[in-house]
């Protein structure tokens, strides 16, 4: 029996509830400014009624930020680090980025850090800041961007010429924990340049403010109780936390202030103290001695570090923040713990992906994953509080008909999967689907409460939705969530020998509702043909297809469609699954069954008065236009609409259908008494590999055409994996006329460039790794029914023939080499970024980016969306584990 490593045993101690290992963690947000939670305007404009430049000086109401810090899981203490060069206006507290008002492509962080490790339990966290020796470039980052166009690309910090001669600080953060309520805290910070430079560093502890809002709050206080020649001690006292002490090395001295709004500042109103949020920062920039107290108490304390480093010199501080009041030696032993939890961290990783792997994708896998956890955050919103306004305050009556009034139910308190700590600092449901994938690798019972907790009352609306995300609960994202938990089950089946079916019951009842939401709100005619809008699509169609259309009328949508095929199948296998315990889950499993029959046939009905989805002609599915006249018109754009209809498929195993005898009734009844629903349905008659049967939209003749198009280089294959839009049209775009007014689809292979229903996004061309992974996956599966000898030409015209599991390794291969270095050593990630390229200190950082450059695998829009992009870590798992036979 394998000996399980100590983060293994940390995680089944938590799974057991036997110690609280998940309390602290990397649950700090990079940006709290600029959300909607914060947003108390009468206009419902985020970005420009919180600031960052109000950020150090006006308390959050909903959660907090920092830079590279932590939390307990309700976010009462927080820590986190600042900076300063001597040379910046401001300390250096949290990511700068510009607003999607200010950016030429969108919201955009301007800074560069990196996640380089983190385990489940968060034992052991590490991360790296690039902190520039010169001013801050703030203001040429904003009057250069809103300069240049959408043609344009983003001017960046390192445009600026900041970065050159190296001149700048790396400033590396480790967390240890000796147990999971004492934390090690090592800063190590490098002087890059060939001068000696001075720095400031503050390491920073905070309670989130709770007590502004309400009258008679309580509120907790911060204090120095001890302090002797070598180091210093704060205690954090909370009413619900308990007292915590921060164990700090000697430095210049202890700084203590509120985090309190400082309304002189921001709101030119009596501040209600004299210390206040910025009163640190002014005390270090301006030198303002009365900006702190004196008598050592508050709600926000730093302990202040002045360092001189010499040229390519490291020098480390070292900190403790401890639920034990009376250590006597606090940095005895941190040198030992943290190697320890380093080298527990490689043993727990190596354990997840065992086979033969290049040091290379070992570090792409680890730092995707690191990724995956630093991203983790503390999410609180209290939609109908939110929507009063607190006791103290006016009521926000224009709220009432304004943004997300009618999820006044949704109240959050939760550790949640974000896409990211900055661009999106807070869920999205379809993104956190596909987080849960790897997620599921490291930490199973996380990503099963990720998916369970979507669905539970206080997050799902009665009617049955799924929250989409914060700027608009109400949008609709992709129905994966089956999908997900389907996934999960099996991921952890297989990884940790745990079929845990009473989370796959739970979360399947609620998918229920969901499922019947969509049936009863996005199939227009109830023909079994659905809408949905963009549907995480952004602008990859000829319209905004979540607004009204100038054409009136609506779209019979392929994608949404094909993705309601894909639900019914998800829950048909769920429903088999639960069948083998519950035989009442075998109806269920039926009217799964059935339900798919009849989208199915209704995407590929031909011959009748509707306008089939399928066209014949092209082999290719399209959106359909509906007029108000009834006029039906194919939208011929060859994109990701139509692949996604490869999605909805599943084979059922012999020995299920032996086992479940009333299910396997009724599925040969409709093989001989409905040809009306077979006869537009892939075959579930013969028997392939293994004498499974196949339930699939797609039939062979359709799948080698869609894959024609699909495998050709000159069509969707990139270098770097399947692009959402065909580069067909680069040279023939798609028009279409509505009353003199023309509207068209290009091939795009970058940043979009028009604003126009995608924001920052684009679907026209890039490369994006949750379709491709869908991709990936339904091709095996074919693969699985028809083995080993259905061949198709992979690239096509390449005189190359692979079956389809070979297809799918090929198509991850590509995925997977967007990181690799070329055998020139440069990274397609980073295309002509030069300082990533070649610099010995940049070039083995990874960024996970939102999407990718479909000609060249440049990552493009949110440079920190490890979310669904971390998928590459459960890739190179797969093809490590295919190589190792």
């Amino acid at each position: 029996m394998t000996v399980p490593t100590q983060e293994e045993l940390r995680l089944e101690a938590a799974r057991t509830h036997k110690a609280h290992w998940r309390r602290w963690g990397s649950y700090l947000s990079d940006r709290q400014w600029g959300t909607v939670r914060e947003d108390y305007s009468s206009s419902g404009t985020a970005w420009d009624y919180f600031s960052h430049d109000q950020a150090r000086s006006r308390a959050y109401r909903w959660g907090e930020d920092g830079l590279l810090g932590i939390s307990d899981n309700h976010q009462r203490l927080c820590f986190a680090i600042a900076l300063w060069n001597g040379a910046d206006p401001i300390l250096k507290e949290r990511l700068f980025g510009l607003t999607g008002n200010e950016g030429n492509h969108g919201e955009d962080v301007k800074e560069y850090y990196f996640y380089l490790d983190n385990t489940p339990t968060h034992s052991y966290m590490k991360a790296l800041y690039k902190y520039p020796q010169s001013t801050f470039p703030y203001t040429q980052l904003v009057k250069e961007n809103q300069h240049r166009t959408r043609q344009e690309p983003e001017f960046e910090l390192l445009d600026t010429g900041i970065f050159d001669q190296q001149r700048y600080f790396d400033v590396m953060v480790e967390y240890a924990k000796q147990d999971a309520e004492d934390i090690l805290i090592q800063i190590k910070i490098t002087n890059r340049s060939s001068e000696t430079k001075p720095i400031h560093v503050l390491p920073t502890l905070w309670f989130r403010n709770t007590w502004s809002w309400t009258q008679d709050s309580s509120k907790p206080s911060l204090k120095i109780v001890r302090s002797n020649h070598t180091y210093d001690v704060i205690e954090a006292d909370h009413p619900t936390l308990n007292k915590r002490w921060l164990y700090c090395e000697k430095g210049e001295g202890l700084l203590f202030t509120e985090n309190e709004t400082n309304n002189e500042r921001i709101l030119s109103s009596p501040n209600h103290s004299a210390y206040v949020k910025d009163g640190i920062n002014d005390y270090i920039i301006h030198g303002n001695e009365e900006a702190v107290n004196p008598n050592k108490i508050g709600t926000k304390a730093a302990v202040h570090y002045q360092l001189i480093i010499p040229a390519h010199a490291t020098q480390t501080i070292q900190l403790r923040l401890s639920d034990r009041a009376n250590l006597t030696t606090p940095f005895a032993d941190f040198d030992a713990i943290i190697r320890a939890r380093q080298q527990e961290a490689d043993e727990f990783y190596h354990r997840i992906t065992p086979f033969a792997l290049s040091d290379e994708m070992r570090n792409i896998q680890r730092q995707a994953f690191a990724g995956m956890l630093w991203s983790k955050q503390y999410y609180h919103y209290s939609v109908e509080e939110w929507l009063k306004g607190d006791p103290i305050a006016p009521a926000p009556s224009e709220r009432k008909q304004g943004r997300n009034h009618e999820w006044f139910h949704l109240h959050t308190d939760d550790i949640l999967s974000m896409p990211d700590t900055w661009e999106y600092p807070w869920f999205a449901a379809w993104d956190l689907a596909f987080h849960c994938i790897p997620l599921a690798m490291i930490d199973p019972e996380f990503a099963k409460h990720q998916l369970d907790i979507l669905t539970r009352e206080w997050y799902m609306h009665p009617n049955g939705q799924i929250p989409a995300y914060e700027w608009a609960f109400g949008d609709v994202n992709p129905p994966v969530h089956a999908w997900a938990t389907w996934r999960v089950y099996k991921i952890e089946q297989k990884m940790y020998g745990r079929s845990d079916r009473v989370f796959l019951e739970r979360v399947f009842q609620k998918l229920l509702l969901n499922f019947t939401w969509w049936v009863n709100r996005k199939d227009v005619e109830g023909r079994n043909i659905f809408q949905g809008g963009f549907l995480g699509l952004d602008n990859i169609g000829v319209f905004d297809r979540s607004a009204t259309l100038p054409t009136g009328g609506h779209i019979d949508q392929s994608d949404g469609t094909s993705w309601m095929g894909m639900y019914c199948l998800n829950l048909l296998a769920i429903a088999l699954e639960l069948a083998q315990t519950n035989p009442v889950y075998e109806d269920i499993a039926t009217k799964f069954f059935e339900h798919y029959l009849y989208i199915a046939d209704a995407m590929n009905r031909i011959g009748e008065a509707e306008t089939s989805l399928w066209n014949e002609t092209d082999g290719f599915y399209y959106d359909v236009l509906h007029l108000p006249n009834d006029q039906q018109i194919e939208l011929k754009v060859r994109s990701m609409v139509g692949l996604i209809p490869l999605f909805a498929i599943e084979t059922l195993e012999p020995e299920t259908l032996h086992q479940l005898p009333a299910f396997k009734k009724r599925l040969e009844w409709v093989i001989q008494h409905r040809p009306d629903l077979r006869r537009n349905v892939a075959c579930m008659e013969t028997q392939g590999m293994q004498a499974r049967r196949l339930l699939a939209i797609v039939s062979q003749d359709k799948l080698r055409r869609i894959l024609q198009k699909m495998l050709d280089e000159t069509e969707f294959l990139s270098s770097h994996g399947i692009r959402a839009l065909s580069k067909h049209h680069a040279t023939h775009p798609y028009t279409f006329d509505v009353d003199g007014t023309q509207f068209r689809v290009d091939y795009e292979p970058a940043e979009s460039s028009s604003g126009l229903f995608g924001g920052n996004s684009n679907w026209r061309g890039t490369v994006w790794f949750p379709v491709n992974f869908l991709l990936i996956e339904s091709l095996q599966k074919f693969h699985h029914y028809l083995g080993d000898d259905f061949k198709v030409e992979c690239p096509t015209g390449s005189g190359q023939w692979l079956n389809l599991w070979e297809v799918a390794l090929e198509l991850s291969h590509r995925l997977i080499q967007i990181f690799l270095q070329d055998p020139s050593g440069r990274r397609p990630v980073y295309g002509a970024t030069e300082l990533f390229q070649t610099d010995p200190n940049w070039q083995d950082l990874m960024l996970f980016y939102e999407y990718f450059h479909g000609d060249n695998g440049a990552g493009i829009g949110a440079s920190h969306q490890t979310g669904w992009t971390g998928l590459v870590a459960k890739l190179i798992h797969q093809i490590s584990q295919y190589a190792d036979g």
